[in-house]
């Protein structure tokens, strides 16, 4: 099982990603992705479940059109892991 980040750890690697937010009132992170029409944001959808599948950590989300909404966080260790972080990160540089 993944470990939970301290808040200093979790504060530094959240400062490593693109505009990902802490969620108020629970210990996960979020971010909203916008694309240019929905094959963009099913394309981004589909390669970022390939990566969560491999790792065996699965995002909370939402799709409506372009949008997609997603929440990260590891249910198991009760908060934040590196494994939220690498999964983040990772959608950052496919929505580039």
């Amino acid at each position: 099982m993944a470990e939970k980040l301290d808040i200093s750890a979790r504060d530094a690697a959240i400062e490593k990603l693109n505009d990902w937010e802490l969620v108020e009132g629970r210990e996960a992170i979020a971010k909203t992705f916008i694309f240019a029409d929905f094959n963009e944001a099913f394309g981004f959808m589909t390669r970022a479940a390939l990566k969560a599948e491999a790792m065996d950590h699965h995002p909370e989300w939402f799709n409506v059109w372009n949008k997609v909404d997603v929440t990260l966080s590891t249910h198991d260790a009760g908060g934040l892991t590196a494994l939220d972080m690498e999964l983040a990160a990772f959608m950052d540089g496919i929505a580039a």
